[in-house]
């Protein structure tokens, strides 16, 4: 729900927020003391809520700007989102708003990150781009076997594409276990996502 914490551990990763306890380590580093910039050259990629894309760059110069070496590159990206592809030369505020998110989370793949970070990603879509971008982490989670950490609230969407669900409320965790148990659990859906069961 609004306001459970979501976002600020996702900015806590990032460092973009202060940690008042514990670590943050990433293949067994600890970055807790790194600055934002040095967590990214770590390998921690960020598709943030407001998708913070450059709208005078086009979308090429999107990624080309941040892009690092690494099996994903700017063609990869496009094969991935063929909508890019075809705006190529656009800038980044003549897209969509679905474009635009899709373009957020190419320009994260280009950095080539050990764990990439989307806070709400399907939020606000049409149903057509939001399929077409579950079908991209799909392909992100399953085949590039790339480590996902996903904050969204369209449970039922997100949960059949991961392994591990947590729920938070009030910056604590109420709930947390496999994601396919989550699916199951129709009272912790209820009560702690409001998710009513389908009919």
């Amino acid at each position: 729900r609004n306001g459970a914490g979501k976002t600020t551990l996702l900015n806590t990763i990032v460092g973009l927020t202060r940690r008042r306890a514990g670590t943050i380590a990433l293949g067994g580093r600890d970055i807790s003391t790194l600055r934002p910039d040095q967590r990214a050259n770590a390998g921690v990629g960020w598709v943030p809520q407001e998708r913070n894309i450059f709208r005078s760059l086009t979308v090429e110069e999107n990624l080309t700007a941040v892009a690092r070496p690494g099996k994903f590159d700017v063609e990869r990206v496009y094969s991935m989102f063929p909508r890019l592809a075809e705006r190529r030369t656009n800038m980044g505020n003549q897209l969509s708003g679905g474009e635009q998110q899709m373009l957020a989370v190419g320009r994260a793949l280009v950095l080539n990150p050990q764990v990439l970070l989307l806070d709400e990603p399907l939020e606000g879509l049409a149903p057509i781009i939001v399929d077409e971008l579950l079908a991209a982490l799909r392909n992100i989670i399953e085949q590039e076997k790339m480590a996902v950490i996903l904050v969204e609230q369209s449970a039922r969407k997100i949960l059949p594409l991961t392994d591990r669900a947590i729920i938070l409320e009030r910056g604590t965790i109420a709930w947390t276990g496999s994601s396919a148990a989550l699916l199951e659990d129709k009272e912790a859906l209820a009560t702690l996502l409001a998710v009513a069961e389908k009919k």
